[in-house]
């Protein structure tokens, strides 16, 4: 029998199959391998063994595609979700303050585990038009989609309902940027829990508690994972960075050199390019900075 992973938490691993949800252990195998904890995470298909009440996952299927972060200073490397379509990378206007640099780093994650990456700003409703416009611009410029959202106005949750209804997507961000909220604004039989941001250090206090696949509309699954403010990187390394920044990948081929780091090299085309302004500097600071901690890790 032939499933996927649906939630993931506290040992205990729910598989939608074709004769419905059913509660799995893993194999003894799998255990002995799991180095990492992410031997079979949400959004996995797996293969199952039924013997009378008993329900095993004996092996996990080739992944198209995953999610994956590296803890902040470290090489350690855990695989979020699995097969997943797209990722949306939230943001919030105001409370908590947003951060670019953040942003651009678990943008990395999605393009590096081959997802379509898009943005979503939300509660726009504290700060004017024009603050909301200005903030994600330069992400906006390079190609990447922007959805601006509030669910206290409930600006752009038709948008973001559409973009989930397909396909399977994963929700990240810093924690108090809403990610809880939104899913229930878009869907309340949810009724995932919330909490108001902590107000001494204005970021979010997790509320999500263990990683699951949520079905959304006529056909969409959501990734709902738990909030995390300091992110790492996933797979990758310094000569594939680069390739991570969609605003890169057409100059990559033109550079002088074969291993250029596009950071001080002669006939660089990516430096050529941020000079003319065809890619934004803090973009560009944001590769640098990111760079520079895989040279070092």
């Amino acid at each position: 029998m032939i499933g996927q992973v649906v939630q993931v938490g506290g040992g205990v691993y729910v598989v939608s199959t074709e004769e419905g949800p059913r509660e799995a252990s893993l194999r003894g195998r799998i255990k002995q391998d799991d180095d990492d904890g992410d031997r079979v995470v949400i959004g996995d298909r797996v293969e199952l063994r039924v013997a009378d009440d008993a329900v095993t996952i004996e092996s996990v299927l080739p992944r198209s595609t995953w999610l994956v972060r590296r803890t902040m200073g470290g090489r350690r490397r855990k695989i979020v979700a699995a097969n997943l379509d797209r990722l949306l990378v939230l943001v919030s206007a105001k409370d908590p303050p947003p951060s670019l640099p953040v942003v651009d780093r678990m943008l990395v994650m999605g393009e590096s585990g081959g997802l379509e990456c898009l943005l979503v700003l939300t509660k726009v409703d504290l700060v004017s038009p024009t603050e909301a416009g200005a903030l994600l611009a330069d992400h906006a410029a390079v190609g990447y989609p922007v959805l601006m959202t509030s669910t206290v106005t409930g600006d752009g949750l038709d948008a973001v309902r559409e973009v989930l209804s397909t396909g399977s997507s994963a929700l990240v961000g810093p924690s108090g940027v809403g990610k809880s909220s939104l899913l229930n604004a878009l869907d309340p039989g949810l009724q995932l829990q919330t909490q108001d941001v902590g107000r001494r250090s204005r970021s979010g206090r997790h509320t999500t508690v263990s990683a699951r696949l949520v079905p959304l509309g006529p056909g969409g699954l959501v990734a709902d994972t738990p909030g995390f403010s300091d992110v790492g990187l996933g797979d990758v390394e310094p000569d594939t960075l680069a390739a991570c920044f969609p605003e890169f990948r057409s100059h990559l081929g033109s550079c002088r050199f074969r291993d250029c780091t596009h950071l001080h090299e002669p006939g660089c085309s990516v430096l050529e390019a941020l000079v003319e302004g065809r890619i934004p500097t803090g973009r560009y600071d944001s590769y640098k900075a990111i760079l520079d901690e895989l040279a070092t890790a």
